[in-house]
């Protein structure tokens, strides 16, 4: 059976995205950390609270392309719980409570629930859950477990954080999305110069996006204290 040939754009798409995670972190950690001012402009700070939306689509229009979303789900949460337990431990200040990789794992897991809907249905239930995310954004609660929901106490505090309101409608959109362009599994841009090193490189960065993201982090803080280090 031939393998069947990845979709470059995707991949390299999610390769952009976390390059660009990864240089959001940097730049917390200097800011954060080590308390330097880079006196950035406030589009950065508004792509940095936001950008994480285009990597859900991503996430949502990919989810459509492969299969055992339930083995990968379950693994993608797995490493979010563990970047949990290492926050919690290293930066208790800062710990990763539900984040990037808690939301899509959740995300992949709850994909078989209405994968079998129509597409307007799936749009129909994707806005509220947009909508009412922004809404809670402006409410307390008293209860402290209904985080993974958008809804926080005023003492609640997470490093990294991706409610599943809106998120979760975000990535039900890119769901729709994937079944609009990609309908029959292949590249929209099949005679796209996609050999080049820059695009081989976004590729590579793609598949290997998840690996990326557990291990940027670590690599970044010891890179740090080593020029930082008095």
């Amino acid at each position: 059976m031939a393998k069947k040939e990845r979709i470059w754009e995707i991949d390299a798409l999610r390769g952009l995205f976390i390059i660009f995670v990864v240089i959001i972190h940097l730049i917390f950690d200097l800011e954060y950390i080590y308390k330097i001012d880079l006196k950035l402009p406030n589009i950065y700070y508004f792509i940095q609270i936001n950008g994480g939306v285009l990597f859900i689509l991503i996430s949502g229009i990919s989810i459509t392309l492969g299969s055992r979303c339930i083995k990968r789900g379950l693994f993608v949460l797995g490493c979010g719980l563990l970047i949990t337990l290492v926050t919690y431990f290293l930066f208790p200040e800062i710990t990763i409570v539900f984040g990037i990789l808690h939301l899509l794992g959740i995300c992949m897991l709850l994909y078989p629930t209405y994968k079998k809907l129509p597409s307007w249905v799936i749009t129909l239930l994707a806005v509220p859950i947009v909508i009412l995310g922004y809404v809670f954004e402006n409410k307390y609660v008293n209860n402290p477990y209904l985080f993974m929901f958008g809804l926080t106490t005023e003492k609640f505090n997470s490093g990294d954080y991706f409610p599943l309101f809106p998120h979760l409608g975000y990535f039900m959109i890119g769901v729709v999305l994937g079944r609009l362009l990609y309908s029959d599994k292949k590249s929209l841009l099949p005679n796209f110069p996609k050999n080049n090193l820059i695009i081989r490189f976004l590729k590579f960065c793609g598949r290997h996006s998840i690996w990326i993201y557990l291990i940027h982090q670590p690599v970044i803080y010891l890179v740090l204290n080593l020029v930082f280090h008095e």
